[in-house]
């Protein structure tokens, strides 16, 4: 038996819409065992939502079900009695009080007038009863808790309280879409906005090409495979590089990134009203670069009539990372491939709307229905990755005589690297291709497999024999054998 408990912004909700929010926290955890492949009954009450099921995986998923502020593992067993209660509890918690202080903490639900004894009386009772096989008893800093919910004719033991994540149940809130790149913000501001009820479509505005695209879809699928339950979100992507060498020709440089943004929000409107969409959402924080300057982001908003969410805008850098870690998306962000060549030497960073708009006014924005018109959606919990990648940028091994260019970090490269590489951080590398042999065949490396396929695809738009190694440096070392120096 799992018990779930609800996030206080449930709880504190009135009887109707407190229904409708358990209602659809008991639809978002069916989804959730169901695309796990675990079988479940669940069912809900007023205080609670309980699940029966045999697998020990149940209340981890359970957990990454927004809506619910703990979980707990346990046993249900009838009584009639407290001392039926007693006897249960000492039977399930004498093996995990040995040698430890403990505690008891009871709670009772539903009538009082049927649970004819207290709360206390079921702690001093089975406190009691576990006293001789523990170490001793502390009430205000146990090393063990047993805990004892007692509801009418029922008991249920359980020893722990897993934490959830809070919130409210995805889509109850409605939809909106959030315009998403692959690196670590947006996907973070994804997941907060989800955590509040949301239900997201994710609009990824391609500047990259196919390696871009990959990238960002594996990012965010690791959102919708684990935090999404309860809905089936959509990516859409759409080729903005043809608009983006329009504005080149057409916007001065220090004005580039704030009518990029400008233009992303313009086609995130029109891409959120095909698709019922009723907010935009972006990674933004104030002040993290400087198209996010207060001024900038006041003339950015100008560009749409929609709400724009920016759930980090008060986020330091280094606490959207954790939350990143937290989430899943740390390492697959860490190595999505950036896209410089839209930042200007000196970019404007108090930009006024209408110098903007003056700058705008030389663009032909009916372009921007066209590639809307021709973006492609995937359905983001059902889509086969196996199916993408460049397959003729691929080797599994490092031909002889070929230069092997390792892309990661000085600090990791120290830690470890295959015998002969050279260590070339993925922005010096894209900058030194131009000065590099012809003549050789290079196999680069970095993390995961994004930035080594970037640098091998431009290379290869060069004129270089180019190739990279999909999985990795750690793929590679292991296929070599290489050992790699712990820290």
């Amino acid at each position: 038996m799992i018990l779930v408990r609800y996030s206080g912004d449930i709880a504190t909700k009135a009887r109707q819409t407190r229904n409708q929010f358990t209602r659809r926290l008991s639809d978002n955890l069916r989804d959730a065992f169901k695309a796990e492949g675990i079988p479940a009954r669940v069912r809900h009450e007023w205080n609670r939502t309980y699940v029966d099921s045999e697998s020990p995986d149940a209340a981890d998923v359970a957990r990454h079900v927004f809506g619910i502020q703990s979980v707990s593992a346990g046993q249900q067993r009838p009584w009639s009695s407290l001392e039926d209660i007693v006897s249960a509890g000492t039977e399930i918690f004498t093996p995990m009080v040995e040698g430890k202080r403990f505690a008891v903490r009871a709670n009772r639900l539903g009538k009082s007038l049927r649970i004819p004894f207290r709360s206390g009386d079921v702690e001093r009772a089975l406190g009691a009863a576990l006293v001789p096989a523990a170490a001793g008893v502390n009430l205000t800093r146990p090393d063990f808790t047993a805990y004892v919910e007692v509801s009418p004719g029922q008991a249920l033991f359980f020893p722990d309280r897993a934490p959830g994540h809070g919130g409210l149940p995805i889509g109850i809130q409605g939809r909106a879409l959030a315009l998403v790149s692959g690196g670590f913000d947006s996907a973070v501001a994804a997941w907060m906005l989800l955590k509040r009820g949301l239900a997201l479509d994710y609009l990824f505005l391609n500047l990259g090409g196919d390696l871009h695209e990959e990238s960002t879809l594996r990012v965010i699928k690791v959102i919708a495979d684990r935090w999404s339950y309860g809905y089936r979100p959509r990516f859409h992507s759409v080729d903005l590089r043809p608009f983006v060498k329009h504005m080149q020709d057409n916007v001065r440089e220090r004005y580039l990134q704030v009518v990029l943004k400008r233009i992303m929000l313009r086609i995130g409107e029109k891409m959120a009203r095909r698709n019922n969409a009723i907010a935009l959402a972006t990674g933004e924080a104030v002040g993290q670069v400087s198209s996010q300057t207060l001024q900038n982001l006041a003339v950015i908003t100008r560009a749409t009539e929609m709400t724009v969410l920016r759930p980090l805008v008060g986020f330091n850098k280094d606490e959207i990372i954790d939350r990143a870690r937290l989430i899943g998306t740390y390492d697959l962000s860490a190595s999505v491939p950036e896209y410089c060549a839209l930042t200007p030497k000196k970019p404007a960073t108090r930009a006024a709307l209408e110098a903007v708009e003056e700058e705008e006014s030389a663009l032909d924005f009916t372009l921007l229905d066209a590639l809307v018109d021709e973006a492609a959606t995937y359905q983001l919990r059902t889509l086969d990755l196996g199916a993408f990648g460049r397959a003729d940028l691929e080797v599994q091994e490092v031909p002889p005589g070929a230069a092997l260019i390792d892309l990661r970090s000085p600090r990791l490269f120290e830690q470890g690297h295959p015998p002969g590489a050279q260590n070339l951080e993925y922005v010096s590398a894209l900058k030194a291709i131009s000065s590099l042999d012809r003549t050789r065949t290079y196999i680069l490396i970095c993390d995961v497999g994004f930035k080594s396929a970037h640098v091998a695809d431009e290379m290869r738009k060069s004129g270089f024999s180019a190739y990279h190694v999909r999985g990795g440096a750690k793929k590679l070392m292991k296929s070599m054998g290489t050992v790699r120096r712990e820290e």
